[in-house]
């Protein structure tokens, strides 16, 4: 796990910080919100508004976006053994349009090579259009397409420059 607890988003007046057990309801609240204008495109709740929020602040992987003590917004990214999965990310309605969603993306690579991945991960409904463009417009390609938990999704990933270690040799070794 990075150690990082929070993170201003710079020149905004917002912060970026771990979830608290305070927060599940008001995150729950969000996803609804947010999500709520695709339940008649799709034809059933999109999945993260099935989600279980309070057990996924408890795992530590849900990130809020803040402003004093308003949350506008959240994140949540799941460590994998080979890549960051950024499973969800909804800003509250009232907030859209003001790049909150951008620098939780920024957040979250950020997270993903502080923790040395390479990769970040993520999916969509193939219907949530206007989430894959942001996603090609922050870098992201799209890798598949499939039927997943009943859901037509599109799954997208970006390749990150995350620095190699320096080759690990020494000046008095005369095998390097």
């Amino acid at each position: 796990m990075s150690g990082i607890t929070s993170m201003a988003a710079a020149g905004s007046g917002y912060e970026i910080r771990a979830a608290t057990e305070d927060d599940a309801a008001h995150i729950a609240r969000i996803v609804q919100l947010a999500y709520a204008r695709y339940v008649p495109r799709i034809g059933k709740p999109p999945a993260p508004m099935l989600d279980d929020y309070e057990r996924r602040v408890a795992e530590g992987v849900v990130w809020v976006i803040e402003q004093g003590d308003c949350v506008a917004g959240l994140i949540v990214l799941i460590s994998q053994p080979d890549h960051l999965l950024l499973d969800n990310v909804a800003v509250a309605p009232g907030y859209q349009g003001r790049g909150l969603g951008r620098r939780l993306l920024a957040f979250a690579e950020s997270l993903a090579r502080g923790r040395g991945y390479r990769e970040i991960r993520l999916y969509t409904h193939e219907l949530m259009v206007e989430s894959q463009r942001l996603y090609a417009r922050m870098g992201y390609e799209e890798t598949d397409r499939r039927i997943e938990a009943g859901y037509s999704r599109v799954f997208m990933r970006k390749l990150l420059d995350v620095p190699e270690e320096p080759p690990r040799w020494r000046w008095d070794d005369p095998s390097a």
